[in-house]
């Protein structure tokens, strides 16, 4: 079955698989995107109120006693939800203001922080907990701010942010696309995070594109799976592991539960 026949129409539907098995929890993926999107250190990163990141990074375990304790790295963007009848996604359904919404284009999810009116909504409808509210400016000590990404707008206090697939590399490489004559590259619209990746768990690319690194790895392995993914959200991270027990925290299965067999890549 081809995954993007998920989802609704339009022209792309772009996705990220995320290889657990491979994932090493360095958290380079989170760097990158908080340097990629201006996004600002707080004077005490300690305190997770405070902290803001994109890309957040997880530490699970097998829930047993040395030495068979085994423990997995879960990398969580924004998932990029569509719903299961075509772009109700939790976040956007809930936004009064249509600071955030659905690209048909993609399939992207966008976060317009102008509009925000930091009623936070769409942060008690996202079952994911992938949105951050910035609760206070963002300090740029010692001439930082001079580094900042001249592609993304830095935010104000007061409002909602989140991971957007670095929606602006996609309009760049659309930019390049239309001059060009031709259609948008696989290596010309890439993520932060992906290139940031030193043991290659993160592959993105276009759902309905069948040449793509992400489809060829999607078909060939029928184990994938999605974060919580009886909830329908029909959200566009999959991830892949051969170990039974991430994927049983993964979909959220209660203890008396049975796990659908599945065969992992």
């Amino acid at each position: 079955m081809a995954f993007a026949d998920q989802f609704g129409a339009g022209k792309h539907r772009f996705g990220m698989l995320i290889d657990l098995d491979k994932c090493t929890g360095c958290g380079a993926c989170t760097m990158a995107c908080m340097s990629e999107n201006n996004i600002g250190v707080n004077y005490d990163e300690t305190d997770k109120l405070r902290s803001i990141a994109w890309m957040r990074l997880y530490q699970v375990d097998n829930g047993k006693a040395f030495p068979e304790t085994e423990v997995a790295f879960f990398p969580r963007p924004c998932l990029h939800c569509e719903g299961e009848h075509g772009h109700h996604t939790p976040c956007v359904s809930v936004c009064p203001a249509t600071a955030t919404d659905y690209d048909e284009e993609t399939g992207i999810v966008s976060q317009i922080p102008t509009r925000c009116i930091g009623c936070r909504y769409c942060v008690g409808a996202c079952p994911y907990h992938a949105r951050s509210v910035n609760w206070f400016d963002v300090p740029w000590p010692g001439g930082m701010d001079r580094g900042l990404s001249p592609f993304v707008s830095p935010r104000m206090r007061g409002v909602v942010e989140k991971c957007t697939f670095c929606f602006h590399r996609y309009q760049q490489a659309k930019n390049k696309a239309f001059i060009e004559g031709g259609e948008i590259a696989e290596k010309d619209y890439q993520t932060a995070c992906t290139q940031a990746c030193p043991s290659g768990a993160i592959v993105f690319g276009d759902l309905r594109n069948p040449e793509h690194t992400i489809t060829k790895l999607l078909a060939a392995n029928p184990g994938a799976f999605r974060l919580l993914e009886r909830l329908g959200t029909n959200n566009k991270v999959f991830y892949l592991t051969k170990r039974d027990w991430v994927r049983r925290l993964a979909d959220n299965y209660l203890a008396h539960e049975k796990l659908p067999e599945v065969k992992a890549g």
